[in-house]
């Protein structure tokens, strides 16, 4: 009960004295997703497991940062940009070591193609987490619509170096420039 009423108070805005608790550390199964995702014989079968990291990082700290994740994610899928945003940045501030909230809220500034906004929450997402393939990915993107691909390629080559079977690999090009 105590959850629900910390869960509604983040989401009023109205507790910012409270505490985030650390992020699970679920480094040892990501770790084994991503050695068989490397192996898995095609992106059919690698999928599963790319779903399974999804979930991981998507687990907040507590069941507060929880409701505002999944509070913004809802937000962003109807199109509310704003309220979004809103709801992000009350669980950045709330639980500012998390990597997956500023992850979301930089997609939700790519979704509102505010580029330069999200640039700077992909980089603090992947200080907190190197190996999110969303935010190695989420970069590689940003800057191409910036018109850097060249500075997107060693984000691409990161991230397929941990799941080689990402859709986004066909965006990785040889050093002449050319795709592979």
């Amino acid at each position: 009960m105590r959850c629900i009423f910390l869960a509604l108070a983040l989401l009023s805005g109205t507790m910012a004295w409270a505490e985030c608790p650390p992020s699970p550390d679920h480094s040892s199964e990501l770790a084994a997703l991503f050695e068989r995702a490397q192996s898995a014989p095609n992106q059919a079968a690698a999928r599963v497991f790319n779903a399974r990291m999804w979930e991981l990082w998507s687990d907040a700290p507590d069941d507060a940062a929880q409701a505002l994740l999944d509070s913004a994610t809802t937000a962003s899928r109807v199109g509310d940009y704003a309220g979004a945003l809103e709801t992000l940045n009350r669980l950045i501030e709330y639980c500012p070591d998390y990597a997956e909230g500023w992850n979301q809220r930089a997609f939700v500034y790519f979704l509102s193609e505010d580029y330069d906004a999200a640039l700077p929450d992909l980089e603090r997402a992947d200080a907190l987490n190197p190996k999110h393939l969303g935010v190695l990915t989420g970069v590689a993107l940003t800057l191409i619509a910036l018109g850097r691909d060249g500075e997107a390629q060693p984000w691409l080559e990161r991230a397929v170096a941990l799941n080689p079977w990402i859709s986004e690999r066909a965006l990785l090009k040889d050093k002449e420039g050319i795709e592979l």
